[in-house]
């Protein structure tokens, strides 16, 4: 085995092993994300207090500060306007069960000729008490056991300590690894580092803006066309539009029954309708191209695919972190694709096929009216008449 071919297996096996490590320990690496994601954030705002004359634990220490301030006060704001919402909400859903039972199940079985005994709707609400019931048992046994809420509150303790410590030893930390990567590789993996940092940075910053401003949106415009329960739609729909669609679709749907149930006219529904086509050009032709641009190029498609396939193998923690992971395989892509055009494999040009002859195919109407097709083979033979 040459020596390119053995460094190459070692390189594979560390990758093998780091990947398997991952996912081995993905249901504990939950506060270290969170951490690491906001350190990363954390980080370009240090860096500048540090170009400003700062120590490096003292410019730290301000962002922490600051950022807490900024996550409890968002919270304080937040809480107590979700609460309300979801008060309302409870108030309102015996209206929204009779709507449900007097005019959607009617008109649903009238339009798609359905059973009138699928939808019965006292069934369905025994059902749903009932497993309100065992999922109330099992959340009982849990907290009885007071298990999940010592790692609720570990978690919960651990983000902010690890996330300090992630923040103020950012730099050493890549300085760090830069330093313990192959020499053969390091230039590499550095170019494909500093491409990944730019387009993640795009992506995370530019996207947490564009979902806060739609959910400030959705739910001041669907307030003052008198949804009661706009700012809970918006919310909802503004942390949604990560995935492409998904925040307009659910958004709307919600939008659209809470108009039905409350008002139950033309106006409201014309109305919401209007909101959510202004909120879809607002997000498509001026959000996302000064906020995110175009740096990312993530089809609709490879985001929910990425969505899923990270809430699949890790869990939440996969969902979380599955745009960002899908940024950086973008970059890796990119990077093997131009390698592979590179290659041997691409540019090198084969011999000639002699089995195979260009052949030019021509279609044409006889004196009948009939379709007629002729096949002329291009390297000088006689034309075949079918």
């Amino acid at each position: 085995m040459s020596q390119e071919t053995s460094r190459r297996w070692q390189l594979l096996a560390i990758t093998v092993v780091i990947a398997l490590f991952i996912w081995l320990l993905a249901p504990v690496l939950m506060p270290f994300a969170i951490a690491a994601m906001l350190a990363y954030l954390g980080d370009p705002l240090a860096n500048r207090l540090e170009r400003l004359g700062l120590g490096r634990t003292l410019a730290v220490s301000i962002v922490f500060v600051v950022l807490i301030l900024v996550i409890v006060a968002t919270l304080l704001l937040l809480v107590p306007l979700i609460a309300r919402q979801i008060e309302n909400l409870v108030e309102n859903f015996p209206r929204y069960v009779e709507w449900a039972r007097n005019v959607a199940m009617p008109w649903l079985q009238t339009k798609l000729h359905l059973d009138p005994n699928a939808f019965d709707t006292d069934r369905l609400m025994a059902q749903i008490k009932e497993h309100i019931g065992s999922i109330g048992s099992v959340l009982g046994t849990l907290s009885r056991s007071g298990f999940g809420v010592v790692m609720w509150l570990t978690n919960l303790v651990l983000i902010p300590v690890v996330w300090f410590y992630l923040l103020r030893d950012w730099d050493r930390l890549v300085g760090w690894i830069d330093r313990i990567l192959p020499r053969s590789i390091e230039p590499t993996v550095a170019h494909l580092a500093r491409e990944a940092d730019a387009v993640l940075g795009a992506f995370v910053r530019g996207q947490l803006l564009v979902m806060l401003a739609l959910a400030i949106y959705y739910g001041v415009a669907l307030t003052l066309i008198g949804i009661s329960v706009g700012p809970l739609i918006g919310m909802v729909a503004g942390l949604l539009s990560f995935v492409p669609y998904l925040g307009f679709i659910t958004g709307f749907a919600a939008a659209i029954i809470a108009s039905l149930v409350t008002h139950g006219d033309w106006t409201h529904l014309l109305m919401v309708i209007g909101v959510f086509v202004v909120g879809q050009l607002l997000e498509g032709y001026v959000l996302v191209p000064r906020l995110v641009g175009e740096k990312i190029g993530l089809h609709p498609v490879a985001v929910i695919f990425a969505v899923l396939a990270g809430g699949y193998l890790f869990g939440f923690l996969g969902v979380l972190l599955a745009l960002p992971a899908a940024s950086v395989i973008l970059v890796l892509l990119r990077y093997l694709a131009q390698r592979y055009k590179q290659s041997d494999l691409y540019t090198e040009e084969g011999e000639p096929d002699a089995v195979i002859a260009e052949v030019d195919v021509t279609v044409s109407k006889d004196a009948q009216g009939d379709m007629k097709t002729e096949a002329h083979i291009v390297e000088g033979e006689q034309p075949h008449k079918p």
